[in-house]
């Protein structure tokens, strides 16, 4: 009889530790709980870099654009509108809402010589977080583009003294 007994003791013996487990029932839920604010808040931060980033990248393609509209302009009033309306295009069909947009040309139309186009694009924390946050931030660009070194020339055959064939 002896030996059923011990048997039984030693089946017993992890009752206790059942016991100090069964306090901790419900802690999963409580970690849970304190913890899901952290990670939302890391989840808004990546978003917010996430889109910051894409924002630059789309912003440097339409300083790309700009100055190659610009190198194809014939005259330096003709370059600063064809830059700002490209620029205000390529932005445009990107999604970005800039709220204050400047493009600045820098460079000469000669042939062989480049022109450099600068956009600064004042862009609202809440476009780029997804979360009413306020402020702004400001995004810029620079792309610099060869004018064509064999492109034709702007003068009519009456400014240069001769007539048409």
């Amino acid at each position: 009889m002896r030996g059923p007994r011990a048997a039984t003791r030693r089946e017993r013996a992890p009752r206790t530790q059942r016991r100090s487990r069964s306090g901790d029932r419900g802690s999963a839920s409580a970690e849970l709980v304190l913890l899901l604010p952290v990670l939302i808040l890391v989840l808004y931060v990546v978003v917010y870099a996430e889109r910051g980033s894409d924002a630059r990248m789309r912003l440097d393609d339409a300083a790309h654009q700009a100055a190659r509209a610009a190198s194809q302009a014939r005259t330096p009033g003709q370059a600063a509108d064809a830059a700002r309306a490209t620029a205000d295009a390529a932005l445009a069909e990107a999604g970005i809402a800039c709220q204050t947009i400047t493009v600045q040309l820098d460079g000469t139309l000669e042939p062989g010589s480049t022109v450099t186009a600068t956009l600064t694009c004042t862009v609202g924390l809440q476009d780029l977080a997804m979360i009413p946050l306020p402020g702004t931030t400001t995004l810029d660009a620079n792309f610099t583009a060869p004018v064509d070194l064999y492109r034709g020339s702007t003068l009519t055959p009456a400014a240069t003294g001769g007539e048409r064939p």
